[in-house]
């Protein structure tokens, strides 16, 4: 498997929707995370929204007895940020228990303004590998689960008090992944990866969507390896077996091959419907977290924000600070290379003249 490749791929699709462009708190975004989100199954009953709770990916191999395939799924667990402002000013915390608070829309201390956020963590949940021949006989059902958490973190003013809190909780999510094969043809199998979102929900059908999201598996992605046999192209696959990739089922995902043009031992499965062979522009400069859209556009787009509304965006989180940062401090050649890049001439024949 090309595991470095499809990492930095998969990176670039896994964080679309994290914030959009404008990238700030205050000008709200209709809805963030549009691709890939598996929701809690009784939510997805209760509303009726199309916010769905599995999803499925389908995949011809080519190998004999001894193929295999290797599962591992990708996705995004996300943390909801509190800003609280301190009733009580005090210089340290104590062990007796947390100071009371009050939460906040903006918090300004200094020259940094904070305000709540979701954050998110990435996840991996490595299902392992499989023979196809045992696949066949016996599906498998890989449970996953990922606790609750809570952290907390002080914020000082200049001499040092602490002033505020920010409050950072994880709800638990849990999950399974299934695995199963068929054979359609001789040396040839095919196999189905489904992802389940189980996170019991109290009252679902009285909760918002911002409480569903934080028990929620977003941007999910699933990484395929094999050995032994090489996968087939959904997109392009030989004569012979166009009929068996037509019968592939794929649900709210779409594998296709990784690598520099012709390898057949990584696939990537991804909400976001790209080609065989997906490759990251050399002239980019980094993720802009709206990985459909053209690298051109948004760095100009950043470079018009005023101080003020730069400010406001760093103080979303980490990753929006970096981008910003990474975005003024782009050499001249750097930004023109944005503009566009010939690959690549061919002479093209000329027409021979019929007078």
């Amino acid at each position: 498997m090309n595991r470095s490749l499809v990492d930095k791929i998969a990176q670039a699709l896994l964080y679309e929707g994290y914030i959009l462009y404008p990238y700030r708190p205050s000008v709200k975004s209709r809805q963030r995370w549009t691709f890939g989100g598996l929701y809690p199954r009784s939510w997805s009953e209760a509303q009726e929204s199309g916010d769905v709770w599995t999803m499925q990916t389908e995949f011809l191999v080519h190998g004999g007895s001894d193929a295999a395939v290797e599962v591992t799924a990708r996705f995004l667990h996300l943390i909801d940020r509190t800003v609280g402002k301190l009733l009580a000013p005090v210089r340290e915390l104590t062990a007796e228990g947390e100071p009371e608070f009050q939460s906040v829309e903006t918090l300004r201390i200094g020259a940094k303004t904070y305000q709540p956020w979701q954050e998110a963590t990435e996840r991996r949940v490595e299902a392992g590998e499989f023979r196809l021949d045992d696949l066949t006989r016996q599906p498998r059902t890989i449970p996953f689960m990922f606790p609750f958490g809570r952290e907390i973190e002080t914020l000082r003013n200049g001499d040092g008090t602490v002033v505020g809190l920010l409050v950072r909780e994880q709800q638990a999510v849990n999950g399974t992944i299934e695995v199963s094969s068929v054979a359609v043809a001789e040396h040839l199998h095919r196999v189905r990866v489904k992802i389940l979102n189980h996170t019991g929900l109290a009252n679902a059908s009285a909760m918002s969507r911002d409480n569903a999201l934080v028990r929620s598996l977003l941007s999910m992605h699933t990484i395929l390896g094999v050995r032994d046999g090489e996968f087939v192209s959904l997109t392009d696959p030989p004569e012979q077996w166009r009929s068996y990739a037509a019968g592939c089922k794929n649900v709210g995902a779409w594998p296709v091959l990784i690598g520099a043009g012709t390898e057949h031992d990584t696939m990537l499965s991804s909400p976001i419907i790209v080609s065989d062979y997906p490759q990251l522009a050399p002239e980019s400069p980094g993720d802009l977290f709206d990985s459909t859209e053209i690298d051109e556009i948004l760095t100009l787009r950043i470079m018009t924000l005023t101080d003020d509304e730069k400010s406001e965006a760093a103080g979303v989180d980490e990753r929006v600070k970096k981008l910003l940062a990474r975005t003024e401090s782009l050499a001249r050649d750097q930004l023109m290379n944005l503009h566009g890049t010939v690959r690549g001439l061919r002479l093209v024949p000329q027409e021979q003249s019929h007078g």
